[in-house]
């Protein structure tokens, strides 16, 4: 190989959560203790990024391959030592690290208006996380702050934070449990409709609508947030039954006429029935019974007349699918208010 191939090699690849967790043990670390010595602090990688979710490759965009991490500081203490941690930084970390750019990687912050830009409420609030909280926060930002790496809680706050927002309480399962078969009921019928009258792309646009209404609905059952498209069929690879389905939901996307389709949703179906006895969260539903009776045996199981008693339409992204809206709680707390017709002022539902 020639020396000018040599130098243009690319480094190798480091998981971006291993990249981050080194510049902080080996630059961040060390130069915070000089910065400003005996400062308590907590360190993670949390948020946007490809690398949180535990799916970037060799083959990820630059920012997923650059380590990045965010820097917790007491509320006094950001007003007293941030200004002059951010100078150390940005006089003393490298340019790169590992081959990677590395000057920008660090946010200095505190960690509850980070939590409220990031989710849109304070999950350390007082009080239990309401209902609202839940379903107006989309699934692709509760796995940004539940994933991730934390590398130092010297605060000792964000781990109980991570802990309480891991999974929904049971209720809240239940009714977005509820929620995604609906969905499937809803749109299931189009398959063999337009197929029965001719459209053959209309039957495959539903089909695919189906399988991606399985897929989340894999991912809910597994107890898993549903990550957006990019890592949708990822995240399903990684579920309880997502090795069983994901060849089956294959051959119904790519069929050609509506009657394989038809045929291998069918299949889906059955075995994410079975899926859903095997939680015994209900009574047993027959693996054949429509996609309503999995509904009706869900929702009646909630014991919280508050969520029982919500509109069926689930979690936001269950109801809205546009990127541009998900991406931003403000937009997507405000949607759901008006869908449910919510006041605006502060309180926790």
């Amino acid at each position: 190989m020639s020396t000018m191939n040599m130098r243009d090699a690319p480094p190798p690849f480091i998981p971006g959560l291993e990249l981050s967790r080194r510049l902080y043990t080996d630059v961040v670390r060390p130069l915070l203790d000089e910065a400003a010595p005996g400062v308590p602090h907590s360190a993670a990688r949390l948020g946007s990024g490809s690398e949180v979710l535990g799916y970037d490759t060799p083959r990820s965009p630059g920012p997923s391959r650059s380590p990045r991490l965010q820097l917790f500081l007491r509320r006094h203490d950001v007003h007293r030592h941030a200004g002059r941690i951010r100078h150390v930084l940005a006089s003393h970390l490298p340019k790169t690290f590992h081959g990677h750019p590395a000057r920008d990687g660090v946010e200095v912050t505190q960690i509850t208006p980070w939590f409220v830009a990031t989710l849109g409420f304070d999950p350390s609030a007082p009080g239990d996380i309401g209902p609202t909280d839940w379903l107006a926060t989309p699934t692709q930002l509760l796995a940004e702050v539940t994933a991730g790496a934390v590398f130092h809680d010297g605060l000792g706050e964000l781990a109980p934070l991570r802990s309480a927002l891991r999974w929904y309480p049971h209720d809240i399962w239940l009714h977005v449990l509820a929620c995604q078969w609906r969905r499937i009921a809803r749109e299931a019928p189009y398959v063999t409709f337009c197929g029965e009258t001719g459209d053959e792309l209309g039957s495959a646009v539903a089909g695919a609508r189906v399988a991606r209404d399985l897929m989340r609905l894999g991912l809910l059952m597994d107890r898993r947030y549903p990550p957006y498209g990019k890592w949708l069929g990822t995240a399903f690879a990684r579920t309880t039954t997502g090795h069983h389905l994901a060849p089956v939901l294959t051959a119904a996307v790519t069929a050609t006429d509506w009657r394989t389709r038809e045929k291998h949703l069918s299949q889906a179906y059955e075995a994410t029935a079975d899926l859903h006895n095997q939680l015994e969260l209900t009574d047993r539903v027959p693996q054949d019974a429509p996609p309503e009776r999995f509904t009706t045996a869900l929702t009646a199981r909630i014991s919280n007349p508050t969520i029982k008693e919500l509109p069926p339409t689930g979690a936001i992204d269950q109801f809205v699918d546009g990127t541009d809206v998900l991406t931003r709680p403000g937009s997507t707390r405000a949607m759901y208010r008006v869908t449910h017709q919510q006041p605006s002022h502060g309180h926790r539902e």
